[in-house]
């Protein structure tokens, strides 16, 4: 089964996700610097946003470019993970409509875990799939950062009812986490393909 379509369906959505999130922005209530000023936390959390969903789509690319095959379960198991995503937005409106309050953050939160775990989920679906000791299965070995993000989430999503700025930070945290691309996939990807050359020469 051919993964080009499921690549262009998924770069697509992410396309469309970041759309909204810009079109939903609100323009300055003024003309001086002020108003300029007091848009800057709901900038903050779309910055916060758009991060998260360039991560996803990274991440999202670089695993299907080191994917040799898929399946009927994989395709799920991807429209599962594209669900999640897509609630970003609401949860971002939401956030900055209402000041960072503990409710919209704790709720952008679970978002955040489900589509970690949504993206866990899709991860070992397709290494299900592939050959024995395939690229991707090396590549990835034990995902330190993805558990790594998982015990953030948890422990954010509690906090933000203590102080919801707390759980905020601790969501930035993951984000710089992943901001620094992971070097695994694409060094294993480079180093089969100078394999490659070497054979054919």
């Amino acid at each position: 089964m051919s993964k080009t379509r499921l690549e262009a369906f998924s770069d697509g959505v992410m396309a469309i996700l970041i759309t909204i999130m810009v079109l939903e922005l609100h323009s300055p209530q003024g003309t001086d610097l002020d108003a300029l000023l007091a848009l800057l936390p709901e900038l903050g959390i779309y910055a916060l946003s758009f991060t998260f969903l360039g991560i996803y789509w990274n991440n999202h690319h670089h695993m299907l470019h080191a994917t040799e095959r898929i399946n009927g379960a994989v395709l799920l198991a991807n429209l599962h993970l594209l669900f999640w995503p897509s609630l970003i937005p609401f949860g971002t409106r939401w956030m900055g409509e209402t000041g960072v309050a503990s409710l919209p953050t704790a709720a952008y939160g679970l978002v955040l875990l489900f589509s970690a775990v949504a993206y866990t989920i899709l991860l070992r679906v397709i290494l299900a799939c592939q050959p024995p000791r395939s690229r991707l299965a090396q590549a990835v070995g034990d995902d330190l950062k993805g558990n790594l993000s998982l015990a953030f989430y948890v422990v954010a999503i509690p906090l933000a009812f203590v102080n919801s700025r707390i759980g905020l930070a601790i969501f930035a945290l993951v984000a710089l986490i992943w901001v620094v691309p992971d070097p695994r996939i694409e060094s294993r990807l480079n180093r089969a393909q100078s394999s490659d050359q070497i054979t054919d020469h």
